[in-house]
């Protein structure tokens, strides 16, 4: 199920988008990125609808996904 990112309190939805680039990581090829600006990265593909919260019924867990993977 896909969740509205704008109906998550603030606070949570940073925690998500931290959790989220931790699991990721930041390196990301010839250039390192570092983990504040991928929190921003990620939240801007929210803002910009490139990437989306999911929710699994199943495991009962928040997940962002981007689109392009």
């Amino acid at each position: 199920m896909i969740i509205p990112w704008q109906t998550i309190p603030e606070q949570t939805l940073q925690n998500l988008i931290e959790h989220f680039v931790l699991r990721e990581g930041t390196d990301y090829g010839e250039q390192e990125v570092s983990f504040e600006d991928k929190v921003a990265q990620v939240y801007q593909k929210l803002k910009l609808n490139e990437a989306m919260l999911v929710y699994s019924e199943l495991h009962e867990t928040v997940d962002i996904k981007i689109k392009n993977q």
